[in-house]
């Protein structure tokens, strides 16, 4: 893992948000070459980023870490929330579609922007509450006619909302405490306990956590590597510039890039609901960056 030039991440956050949700994006082409239990392949993703990144972390930072029992507590209920949001929102599609989940994931900057507001006294204006509607909305376009309402659906739709709470307030811990504590050193950390919350799940449901193919490694290997270290760590990284409510706004990109994906590397093709209810996501995403844009520079402008 390259290590990241801090001075240009602070110059151009939303390009390494892209690459992140991009990353990200990758993971659920990689899901469909494979199967094996997603929970397992959750526990490697997790278990395996953390190997790679133990050997590039500056462990001479935690001399200058600054953190009391509460922060550090915080960082460990951050990590048994990412835990828990996978596995939630992993069972959440053995009982509704893709889609469905994907509808309720966009609602994590609504609940994050309400978070950050009580935590963190941020205020929405009127344009970003509608930016967030606007790509909301272009989510729900995406997935109408894939949204299942029986019994089973319903299930899996709570499911994906109480994954989708637990990746909010994940995002909500990490930005409380990204000021005190490396981005490397906190992603190891909850990125560990991510896993261990998934071991602990695959060894009360008797997974095999050993038989698998080469191929099977390679694919853990590659989910590490592309949509965790260059996904889910970029997006902690980014906490401490941008905060959590514009990272998760990044995030309702995901499936605008996975549909685009897939209809390259896999040869989907994509409907007119989906096509209109992409452009309706990155309309809304794209006028959210403009006017994050457009305030820090006019903030610029009068200090100067």
């Amino acid at each position: 893992m390259v290590k990241l030039n801090k001075a240009s991440l602070l110059s151009h956050p939303f390009i390494m948000l892209f690459i992140s949700i991009l990353s990200v994006s990758i993971s659920s082409i990689l899901i469909k070459l494979s199967d094996t239990p997603t929970s397992v392949a959750g526990m490697y993703r997790l278990f395996i980023s953390v190997a790679i990144m133990l050997v590039f972390v500056p462990w001479s930072t935690l001399r200058t870490i600054e953190m009391n029992k509460k922060d550090w507590g915080i960082v460990v209920i951050a990590g048994l929330f990412l835990g828990l949001h996978f596995l939630f929102w992993m069972e959440s599609l053995v009982y509704t579609s893709v889609a469905s989940s994907m509808v309720i994931l966009s609602l994590q900057p609504l609940f994050v922007m309400i978070g950050s507001y009580f935590l963190f006294r941020e205020q929405a204006n009127f344009l970003t509450v509608s930016c967030l509607i606007t790509a909301f909305l272009g989510s729900l376009l995406i997935a109408w006619g894939d949204i299942g309402i029986s019994k089973e659906a319903l299930i899996g739709d709570g499911l994906s909302l109480i994954g989708t709470l637990f990746v909010s307030a994940y995002m909500l811990a990490g930005q409380r405490v990204s000021r005190k504590i490396d981005a490397n050193v906190y992603s190891i950390i909850v990125f560990f306990i991510g896993g261990t919350v998934m071991l602990i799940y695959n060894l009360l449901n008797s997974y095999s956590l050993t038989e698998y193919d080469s191929s099977d490694w390679t694919y853990f290997l590659l989910l590490a590597i592309i949509p965790t270290i260059l996904g889910q760590y970029i997006f902690n990284l980014l906490l401490k510039s941008i905060g959590a409510t514009t990272v998760s706004v990044g995030i309702i990109g995901e499936p605008v890039l996975a549909i685009m994906l897939a209809y390259l590397l896999l040869g989907e093709t994509i409907s007119l609901f989906q096509f209109m209810g992409g452009l309706g996501t990155l309309f809304g995403m794209g006028m959210y960056f403009w006017s994050k844009s457009f305030i820090g520079r006019k903030k610029v402008g009068n200090h100067g």
